[in-house]
């Protein structure tokens, strides 16, 4: 008995369906790639239907496949399309309430910083309450990543080759711009970062301007930005450190948590050094709320 054929729109959206899935799987390893090899055995897709679907894929530039390792990677008209949602999946919105916790309760200033490839971009500054400020950092400042603690954090958040190809990309600007930044001195402070699960700047753009910072994740696994709080040297003593970055581990959670729901997706894995450093309940860390320390 001959099988029932299937529609050829059924067909369609199923081709649809599998191409779509196919990409999301491909942007779970942004900075890696995934062979196609890993593909098959990963989706389920036959060898010929993967490759049938990925070269659809290359041709609306979703896709792009590397020359030398053959391995696929989100193409550059996802990005474009990441921009535009961007107008729905607003960072600054969606950071606005940890922002506003963090300046109310440190007393000190707040900045939400995104990473832009091999740079930081300053988004959103949150002055707190107490009449010292200061100012190394300002709204739409463009950093090479390490240079200030938000910057910091996010490169301390990368792995580790990826943080060594960055660093060698910025070396001329750090070296002509932040000499207090170079390779040579941002290796102890991201093995400090990556230990504590937060970055400190310890004055190193003004001198009596320190600040702590800490990542977030997009659910997909990728660092996309770090909340940080910049503060007067007296007020960043070793103990208020620890204070201001436990506190901005768990914003950063929370806002982690707040980008997951807005995809409708599982929050990202959590690094353990984070989940270590996180309070056992909301009142285990103290801010002094505008107080010297």
């Amino acid at each position: 008995m001959t099988g029932v054929k299937k529609p050829a729109e059924s067909i369609g959206a199923q081709s649809v369906d599998r191409a779509l899935a196919l990409l999301s799987f491909i942007g779970r390893s942004p900075v890696e790639g995934i062979g196609l090899s890993a593909i098959v055995q990963n989706t389920g897709l036959s060898r010929p239907t993967a490759r049938r679907l990925l070269l659809a894929l290359m041709r609306a530039r979703m896709v792009e496949q590397d020359a030398t390792n053959r391995r696929y990677f989100l193409g550059e008209e996802t990005y474009v399309l990441g921009v535009l949602a961007a107008q729905r999946f607003d960072l600054v919105d969606l950071a606005r309430d940890s922002l506003l916790d963090l300046a109310s309760q440190s007393g000190d200033t707040v900045f939400l910083s995104v990473r832009r490839d091999y740079h930081s971009v300053c988004m959103v500054k949150e002055d707190g309450a107490f009449p010292i400020r200061t100012y190394a950092l300002k709204v739409g400042d463009r950093h090479p990543l390490g240079v200030g603690a938000g910057s910091l954090a996010i490169l301390s958040a990368l792995p580790e080759q990826e943080q060594a190809d960055i660093l060698n990309r910025n070396s001329d600007i750090l070296l002509e711009k932040f000499p207090g930044f170079s390779p040579e001195a941002l290796r102890p402070l991201i093995a400090q970062a990556k230990e504590r699960g937060y970055s400190l700047n310890p004055g190193l753009v003004l001198a009596n301007s320190w600040g702590v910072g800490a990542a977030f994740r997009m659910p997909d696994g990728r660092v996309a930005g770090a909340l940080s709080i910049a503060a007067i040297d007296s007020r960043m003593g070793p103990e208020r450190q620890a204070e201001l970055g436990a506190a901005l581990i768990e914003e950063t959670t929370k806002l982690e948590a707040r980008i997951a729901k807005v995809f409708g997706l599982p929050m990202p894995a959590t690094p353990a050094t984070k989940l270590a450093r996180l309070p056992r309940d909301s009142r285990s860390y103290s801010l002094n709320k505008g107080n010297l320390p």
